[in-house]
């Protein structure tokens, strides 16, 4: 039985999210979007290992804010919660040289697989500077 402190998670992360956008992988390396793909991993890391976060693997919530210039129109919610869950599921079924260029941060992990979203909350709200939090709880499970 996990430890009831340990089954939510929320962090902020500088810039924009990952945009999951194009048919190639978003941890190739040289992918336009690597810099946001580190900057949610160190952050997702830093949380995870100042909380004692192991990833989840029952069904999860994830909820998402992004803070930006309303005028900038960079992404949309589907791309944006497409890379996050990406990047924040395990990585170990990515191919070894696709994410090796990633280096310790490829072991961080909040979830097993996006598969297990089964609750989303998406806002924006307007910021001078881009940024975003980003949430994972588990969701609560029937007794069996």
């Amino acid at each position: 039985m996990r430890d009831r402190q340990a089954l939510a998670l929320a962090f902020d992360v500088p810039g924009l999210p990952p945009l999951k956008n194009q048919t190639l992988s978003i941890f190739t390396a040289g992918n336009r979007q690597a810099a946001r793909v580190r900057t949610l991993l160190t952050a997702a890391c830093d949380a995870a290992q100042r909380s004692g976060w192991t990833p989840l693997t029952e069904p999860v919530a994830l909820e998402v804010v992004v803070r930006r210039p309303g005028e900038h129109q960079f992404g949309h919610a589907t791309n944006f919660l497409g890379g996050i869950g990406d990047v924040l599921q395990d990585k170990r079924h990515e191919p070894a040289g696709a994410v090796a260029h990633l280096g310790v941060l490829v072991d961080v992990a909040l979830f097993v697989t996006d598969r297990q979203i089964q609750r989303i909350c998406y806002r924006e709200e307007y910021a001078d500077d881009p940024s975003y939090q980003v949430t994972v709880a588990a969701l609560d499970q029937p007794d069996a």
